[in-house]
């Protein structure tokens, strides 16, 4: 299905393309589904399923992780055999089907069996959607695309604003078959609002073997390996010189990613996870009505949406005419401020602890309101970081390696997760609950030395004009 003249007269006049309103439609039901669910995911492990903290913690950070590692998948699916539009269908029924196996059954073995297939579900459907939004342009119309994206990032973010505030109430009141099958019944109303739309999307076919992938070039490489000549030489038997230029591209912008952004997604998202247990320590009464543990979530979503504004007019400028504010040095600064996030959360959970000893009672411990402030410091480093890497990663790579490197730049928040599913084993057992201070100053430390080692291999990095 191509384009017709009556969509690119639309599209001149400055307007979206008539199937837009169903992708802009299903991503916002669909991350309300995905946020919703996962922001009482610790909550209800810990408090319903009487899983210790320590475990709420590895599983949870397990299942953020196979959410990353199945976009993998997903694109591979959709690039080689069957197209985006299938991929996204099909893949939606089985996040479907997540959602209700664990609102129907509330065991650790439905639990276990829900979150595997929403990883497949979700992480699958991942890479698609936003490119499959992409190609529903005329390749003229880029400040359409450009407007496109804002909403989908802005739509992304309502999402998970509303479904963190609302699931926590839900799961207090109606129990984990409500909690739970809302989100489902979202994603419901997603795959059915992607669906009606198509009779009217552009649908590129699959693209089949890409005989320059990084995979061919490097099998290349060592077929071909010769003493005293460089490794990815051996390749130019097979391959352009091109191909080779972009592969070596690609590799050094992943060595400067893989060093650090890793354990910058292992601090932030452990704001589902131990910051969660740590909040339900704390004193959640805040003038006469309760804030639910998980609850406290929502403020990263809602800061994103106010920080960015911000940053892009005001900071960034300032910044700008004092030093050459880079996007690696915009990196390595919010690499620094995470790091202080997580000190900020151990003094707390220090404070708690003392606390605790002192057999002071729950409603008189530090107030709940307290996490607040490390919630604004990592929602700080996380615009610094986040958007401005995949802004960095996407114009560094040349057009033929650019799902290369996204895919990879998702593999940097697969790692982190598991960083903290095996760190989370060494958490005090003593209590289902428990998370001690010296946990989180880990982290801290970790962050600051890995932010020491990144701005070293940034200064050396050598910034390149790509084709765009």
């Amino acid at each position: 299905m191509g384009y017709n003249m009556n969509q690119v007269a639309v599209e001149q006049q400055g307007k979206f393309p008539p199937q837009i309103k169903y992708l802009i439609g299903n991503e916002g039901c669909e991350r309300f589904s995905f946020y919703g669910m996962r922001t009482i995911l610790t909550v209800f492990m810990v408090q319903y399923l009487a899983i210790q903290g320590n475990v709420a913690t590895e599983v949870y950070h397990y299942f953020v992780a196979a959410c990353y590692l199945t976009p993998l998948a997903g694109a591979y699916l959709a690039d080689r055999f069957f197209g985006k539009f299938h991929v996204i269908l099909w893949l939606s029924i089985v996040y479907c089907l997540g959602h209700g196996v664990i609102a129907l059954f509330e065991t650790e073995l439905g639990l276990y069996w829900g979150l595997g297939l929403i990883a497949i579900g979700s992480g699958g459907i991942k890479p698609c959607v936003s490119a499959f939004g992409g190609d529903q342009f005329h390749p003229s119309n880029k400040l359409g695309i450009s407007r496109f994206y804002n909403m989908f990032y802005w739509i992304i973010n309502l999402g998970s604003a509303t479904s963190s505030l609302m699931t926590p109430y839900l799961l207090g009141y109606f129990g984990p078959a409500v909690a739970f099958g809302i989100p489902g019944v979202l994603m419901a109303i997603a795959t059915v609002i992607f669906w009606m739309g198509r009779k009217q999307y552009k649908i590129n076919p699959p693209t089949g073997k890409n005989p320059d992938s990084l995979p061919r070039v490097f099998m290349s490489a060592l077929r071909n390996r010769k003493p005293g000549v460089k490794f990815l030489d051996g390749a130019l038997q097979d391959h352009s010189p091109e191909v080779i230029t972009a592969v070596r591209s690609v590799i050094a912008i992943m060595s400067i990613f893989f060093t650090a952004v890793p354990v910058f997604w292992a601090l932030f998202d452990q704001h589902g996870s131990t910051w969660v247990l740590q909040a339900m320590q704390m004193n959640s009464m805040v003038y006469g009505v309760e804030l639910k543990p998980s609850a406290i979530q929502a403020l990263n979503p809602w800061m994103v949406m106010a920080l960015i504004p911000i940053f892009v007019f005001f900071v960034y400028p300032t910044m700008q005419k004092m030093v050459d504010f880079t996007p690696l040095r915009r990196m390595a600064t919010g690499m620094v401020i995470a790091g202080f996030s997580f000190v900020q959360i151990a003094i707390i959970q220090y404070i708690i602890e003392g606390q605790i000893s002192a057999g002071v009672e729950q409603a008189e411990r530090l107030s709940i309101l307290w996490q607040f402030f490390p919630y604004l410091t990592i929602t700080i480093a996380e615009v610094l970081i986040s958007i401005t890497g995949l802004e960095f990663a996407y114009t560094q790579a040349p057009k033929s390696m650019k799902s290369t490197i996204m895919s990879f730049w998702m593999l940097t928040t697969f790692l982190g997760n598991v960083i903290v599913a095996v760190a989370s084993k060494f958490i005090d057992t003593s209590s289902a609950n428990s998370v001690s201070g010296n946990f989180f100053m880990f982290f801290a430390v970790l962050m600051f030395g890995v932010s020491v080692i990144f701005a070293f291999m940034a200064k050396r990095y050598k910034m390149r004009s790509m084709e765009q």
